[in-house]
C-alpha cells in the first residue's frame, strides 16, 4: 500500500487535489543492499486472509516499525528481510517466491531472514479524517527476533526542522527505501516486489498537506526517484544511500500513478516517538525500548 487519499475526495475540496496511501519505489532507484533491516510485510485478516502488503524497518530485533494504514484492521504479519522478497512470485498459477512470499516463511529462513506476528500496533490512523495529523505510524512486534549488526535510527525530535532553517530545503537529500511499484499506469504496473532505493529532495513542511506533521519531497530529476503502492510504512533516510537515521515513514501521495510529490508522516516529534517507545515498553518485548537509538 502508499495511500491516495481518495476516501478524503470530499473532506479535501479545499485542498483541489485527492490523496493516496504509500506506494512502491519508483525513477531512478537502485537496488537497496545498504539496509537488511528494511522488510516487506504481508498483513492478514482473523481468517488468515491476505489484507495487503506494505515496507518497513526494524528498530531492534522484535520492533518493526510501519505505517498505521498499514496494520489497521490487520489480525496477523509475515515479514520477509530478503533483498528480492518476492521477486519470484508468480502471479498467474500463485505460485510463492523462493522466500515464501506471500504464504509465509520459506524452510530454514525463521528467525533469519523471516519472522511471523500476531502483535500489531496502529497509533491512531483513522483513513485521515484526523488529517495532517493522521498518526499513521505502526508497529509490528516480532515473534521471532532478528539479530543485525545494525538497525534503523530514529532522528532526534525537531531535527528537520532545525535542518530546514539552517541550511534550507533545497539542500536537504533523502533517501526512500521499500519494496513497492516501480512503475504504475492506466494500462499496467511494474512490481519487482525487491527492496529498492531512491532519492528525492525535501520540499515542504509547513504546508496545510503537512502542518509539522508530515513531510513533502519530490523525486523528479536527474538520479531521483519516488515512491509508490507498497512502499508504505517504508523508511526516509535523511541523506544518501547509506545513512540509518529515520525522520519519517511513506505515508500518501496525490497521484494514483505515483508520480509528482510524496508524503511521509514524520517520526523526529515528540508525540511520535513517545507512542513509539510507550508502545514497545508495554508490549511482549518491554526490555527492547532501550535498545531504540534516537540520533
Amino acid at each position: 500500500m502508499r495511500r491516495i487519499l481518495t476516501s478524503l475526495a470530499g473532506a479535501l475540496v479545499l485542498l483541489a487535489m485527492t490523496i493516496a496511501p504509500g506506494h512502491a519505489i519508483t525513477g531512478n532507484y537502485v537496488p537497496d543492499d545498504e539496509h537488511p533491516f528494511v522488510g516487506l510485510v504481508a498483513f492478514y485478516d482473523e481468517e488468515g486472509e491476505f489484507t495487503g502488503r506494505c515496507s518497513g524497518s526494524l528498530l531492534s530485533p522484535s520492533v518493526f516499525l510501519t505505517a498505521g494504514h498499514c496494520t489497521d484492521g490487520a489480525d496477523t504479519a509475515v515479514i520477509w528481510f530478503q533483498q528480492d522478497a518476492g521477486a519470484d512470485y508468480n502471479t498467474e498459477t500463485g505460485e510463492p517466491a523462493s522466500s515464501g512470499y506471500p504464504d509465509g516463511c520459506a524452510e530454514g529462513t525463521l528467525g533469519t531472514l523471516c519472522a511471523t506476528s500476531d502483535e500489531l500496533y496502529n497509533w491512531g490512523f483513522d483513513d485521515f479524517a484526523s488529517f495532517p495529523d493522521t498518526k499513521d505510524l505502526g508497529l509490528v512486534i516480532l515473534d521471532q527476533p532478528i539479530y543485525l549488526e545494525e538497525y534503523g535510527q530514529l532522528a532526534e525530535v525537531g531535527m528537520l526542522d532545525a535542518l530546514a532553517t539552517q541550511r534550507g530545503l533545497q539542500n536537504l537529500t533523502v533517501t526512500a527505501s521499500g519494496y513497492g511499484l516501480s512503475y504504475s499506469s492506466p494500462v499496467g504496473v511494474e512490481s519487482f516486489r525487491s527492496r529498492l532505493m531512491a532519492q528525492g529532495k525535501i520540499t515542504n513542511l509547513n504546508s496545510q498537506n503537512n502542518a509539522g506533521f508530515n513531510v513533502q519531497t519530490v523525486g523528479n530529476g536527474k538520479g531521483k526517484g519516488g515512491t509508490c503502492s507498497g512502499d508504505s510504512g517504508g523508511p526516509i533516510f535523511l541523506g544518501g544511500y547509506e545513512s540509518n537515521l529515520i525522520v519519517a515513514v511513506t505515508s500518501f501521495g496525490l497521484n494514483s500513478y505515483c508520480r509528482g510529490i510524496d508524503f511521509a508522516y514524520r517520526v523526529d516529534t515528540a508525540a511520535a516517538q513517545q507512542w513509539i517507545l510507550d508502545t514497545v515498553a508495554a508490549s511482549s518485548v518491554p526490555e527492547e525500548a532501550e535498545l531504540i537509538v534516537i540520533g
